[in-house]
């Protein structure tokens, strides 16, 4: 019944995503949205098409990306494509005006007479190949235009480049067109951050500066300082990060193309959750853990973008909620943020916007200067990537709408660069997050060094937004120096003090006053976002200054329960232990600190976790430092849990005897360890716990898995003992797995009698380990052939893994016993191998396998 619900469901869709797109103006009238607001269609085809990426300038007028080369590179031809659809070129393209010429381009709205109408367009670039986003600022416009980072020069701000572009940032990769670096925007500190999805890799260099790349594997979030000319990794890991978002506090957001969460909020320095088997490991292989994403109810996928709505055009009843895009559901939600220590939760609370056209596709989501909201649709039947790919995609469509309060007047021409730096002082003041954004970034291009007194001022007489802004802008105006960070790290907003720990962070080392200022401040800080703040910074300072902020950030048992700070802790932690491990391991010789909770509950197992994984002679010695160390037994039982996890699946015969001694001081080695030293006390009560159905489940198991890693043959009898009569199938399961490296007679025959009376599963899995070597499996086919066992409890992949053998006698008892099996296989081989040739040969026709649709599959799938 559910199977038929859901076929019905889907054809339901595809009949909606076959009646083609509706004209602007009808697509307009089937939307919903909450009584307080109302939706206006601000742009539409044939004037825009394909619109990826929206916002405004300080004049107000909106900027528009037009992703409509997509999903194809022009000039590039592909020569491979994984089974996620990583394309490999067959060259990279070069930079703008060498470039081969797209069909992007990056357009200019302005409504000139105040109407709300958008009733003035130009063009700033066309001929674009893959561009992403832009921003404004320094005297021009940076585009992020993949494999580039580009700036157009145009001091003039007549909207005409001044020359050609200055290439900053070389290296992105264009292996998915869908994932590729996006969402350019500034950060309140003068960064430029962005956005890199997560089937792409990067080897940025800047050019005539690097000779050495920067690789970086899947998603991430990253920044370009332009005066400094610094790129880095800000953080690693989300989902398929596509879109930026930062908050008026200036923390870092990202959506996800997954469900049950609405996205990520990303720290400096963090590793956060990702698909590794399809993004690859994190780059660090000792974080031994990464954070999830922001906590939410169960909801579909997806919301790749959204902003944090703190605008001034709204009902009070938005302000602080997030507003988010979902393209697959076609509308806009909202959730409420809610803080967790020193991260956030959402909860959804409704659809401000929601559409009966199957068609719109939101893509982007910024808020304007009007204090309204602006969506940039994409306007298509889908945007699986794969299927557009396929030619399964209309470019020539796109709107972009506008969600404003009801009744909201509209605003008058302005023009920001027109205010003198006094004014726009004023203006950080302001009660709308993008004006205080606007003045901000302004004030950045000035650098007018005369407004520090009044920023200073503002500084001092404020708390709360004023005051961050007013701190932000004496940054970006060149007041920050070391005496003002040393005020500002006793000022009584704790975002201020976040923010002085991180710009001292960003310069690499601090002067030793600083220094000794940031190691008090770890130790008292009463907000646990300075002290995540305090973490990140200690990572990018030299060790002699950072493991001050480090011991006394150790100290707060407060964070062991943190959903960030235990982790934060112990990255800063680990960066210093390829240099100065001694230090660290000086830490210990002070009882007092091996009961701390963030000590006792993060940092132990993972510290001795990371020299035993490391598994040098001197790694090997610093772990027999720690267990020397160890004031008690059950801080020795910690230290070998992290030992133990660390050695999983590994051997470990010969260890130092300085670490045998150390471990023994407290009881000894756990049995685990002894197991995987290959000592015989350890052999003998593994195998008498696995043998007892009364012992602990967890640690039969243990043992169990243990035992298929480091083989014995005094383990066969009791392992095929719990496939035989033990009553549960999880056992049962990981001793057929575990048998697997033995190579013995016993095992077939023992097998073989149990076979029959198997679960369907065990069975599998028994079929599995007998068909894996070639005289296992004849004897499981004399069996059959004897009659001894029905052939229909061989399962089709046990008969697939038997012909792989390519064996003459097992073809013969396949043959007979299961013909029809071998012919079935080969004729779908060789109809894999025939179809396989025809998909690779050429590129398809969508138009012409549309009509075979029609003529076909569609008879029945409507």
């Amino acid at each position: 019944m559910n199977k038929i619900v859901l076929q019905f469901a889907c054809l339901i869709a595809l009949g909606q995503a076959l009646a083609g797109p509706l004209s602007p103006a009808e697509s307009l009238g089937r939307f919903t949205v909450f009584d307080d607001l109302e939706i206006d269609q601000v742009l539409a085809e044939p004037l825009v098409e394909q619109p990826l990426f929206v916002n405004f300038d300080e004049r107000g007028r909106l900027w528009l990306v037009q992703y409509r080369q997509y999903p194809n590179p022009a000039g590039l031809k592909m020569t491979s494509r994984d089974n996620y659809w990583r394309v490999i070129y067959d060259s990279v393209p070069a930079a703008p005006p060498n470039h081969v010429r797209g069909r992007d381009k990056i357009t200019i709205h302005e409504d000139t007479d105040g109407d709300g109408k958008y009733d003035r367009q130009k063009t700033f670039l066309d001929g674009l190949n893959i561009v992403t986003s832009l921003a404004h600022g320094r005297g021009g416009v940076w585009v992020l235009n993949p494999p580039y980072l580009l700036f157009y020069p145009d001091k003039n701000r007549d909207d005409i480049p001044d020359g050609d572009p200055e290439v900053h940032l070389a290296g992105f990769g264009l292996e998915d067109t869908h994932s590729v670096v996006n969402s350019l925007r500034w950060g309140p500190d003068g960064w430029l951050y962005a956005a890199q999805g997560s089937t792409v890799t990067a080897k940025v260099i800047r050019p005539g500066f690097d000779e050495k790349e920067i690789f970086s594997m899947g998603q991430n979030i990253w920044r370009y300082h332009p005066e400094s000319r610094r790129y880095e990794v800000f953080a690693e890991g989300g989902g398929n990060a596509f879109g930026v978002e930062i908050d008026a506090q200036g923390r870092i957001y990202s959506g996800h193309n997954g469900g049950d969460t609405r996205g990520f909020h990303y720290v400096q320095g963090g590793y956060l959750r990702k698909g590794f088997s399809k993004h690859g490991p994190l780059s660090n292989p000792y974080a031994f853990g990464y954070f999830n994403a922001m906590p939410h109810n169960k909801v579909p996928r997806f919301t790749h973008n959204f902003i944090v709505y703190e605008g001034d055009g709204l009902p009070k009843q938005y302000l602080g909620r997030i507003l988010g895009v979902e393209p697959i559901q076609g509308r806009v939600v909202m959730s409420d943020r809610t803080a967790i220590g020193s991260s956030f939760k959402t909860q959804d609370t409704g659809h401000p916007i929601k559409s009966s056209d199957s068609w719109f596709r939101p893509v982007d989501i910024k808020a304007g200067p009007d204090g309204a909201v602006y969506v940039c649709d994409w306007y298509d039947s889908q945007v699986n990537h794969y299927r557009n790919h396929e030619g399964r995609i209309d470019p020539q469509n796109g709107r972009v709408y506008r969600l404003r309060a009801k009744g909201a007047a509209n605003l008058k021409s302005f023009n920001f660069a027109n205010r003198t730096s006094l004014e726009l002082v004023e203006l950080l003041q302001h009660k709308d997050k993008w004006h205080r954004q606007t003045a901000l970034r302004l004030l950045g291009d000035r650098k007018d060094v005369s407004v520090l007194p009044e920023l200073k001022e503002l500084l001092v007489e404020s708390i709360g937004q004023a005051a961050l802004e007013a701190f932000w802008a004496v940054n970006l105006s060149g007041g920050f120096n070391p005496d003002f960070a040393t005020e500002t790290l006793k000022h009584a907003d704790p975002h201020v003090r976040a923010w002085t720990v991180r710009l001292l962070g960003d310069e690499g080392v601090v002067t030793e006053p600083l220094a000794k200022r940031l190691a008090h401040l770890a130790k008292r800080e009463p907000h646990v976002e300075v002290r995540s703040q305090l973490a990140a910074t200690a990572k990018r300072l030299p060790s002699n200054q950072a493991l001050l902020i480090i011991r006394s950030l150790m100290e707060h048992d407060a964070d062991s329960g943190d959903i960030y700070q235990p982790l934060m802790v112990w990255w800063a932690l680990e960066s210093k232990l390829n240099r100065n491990a001694g230090n660290v391991l000086d830490f210990f010789e002070d009882e007092s600190l091996w009961q701390k909770s963030l000590v006792r509950q993060h940092l132990l197992s993972r510290l001795i976790r990371r020299f035993a994984k490391a598994g040098t002679g001197a790694d090997l010695l610093k772990s027999a430092r720690l267990f020397e160390l160890a004031p008690d037994a059950d801080s020795s039982k910690i230290l070998m849990g992290g030992f133990e996890q660390a050695n999983k699946g590994r051997s470990i015969a010969a260890l130092p005897e300085r670490l045998m001694a150390a471990m023994a001081r407290h009881g000894g080695g756990s049995v685990a360890l002894g197991l995987r030293r290959g000592e015989l006390k350890a052999l003998e009560e593994a195998l008498r716990v696995i043998a007892n159905p009364k012992a602990d489940k967890l640690m039969r198991l243990q043992y169990t898995e243990i035992l298929g890693q480091v083989p014995s043959a005094m383990a066969i009898p009791v392992l095929l003992g719990i496939v035989k009569s033990e009553p549960g199938d999880d056992l049962r399961r990981a001793a057929l797995g575990a048998l697997k490296p033995y190579n013995d007679g016993r095992i077939p025959e023992a097998l073989l009698a149990v076979y029959g009376a198997l679960p369907d599963e065990l069975r599998k899995a028994a079929g599995t380990l007998l068909a894996g070597r070639s005289d296992w499996a004849i004897d499981l086919l004399r069996a059959v052939d004897a009659g001894d066992l029905a052939a229909g409890l061989v399962s089709a992949e046990v008969v697939s893994l038997l012909r792989s053998h390519g064996d003459e006698r097992l073809g013969q008892l396949l043959s007979r016993h299961f013909a029809g099996s071998e012919t079935d296989a080969v004729r779908l081989e060789q109809e894999i191998q025939r179809l396989a040739k025809v998909v690779t040969a050429e590129p398809g026709s969508p138009y012409e396998g549309k009509k075979l649709y029609a003529a076909s599959c569609g008879s029945c799938h409507r």
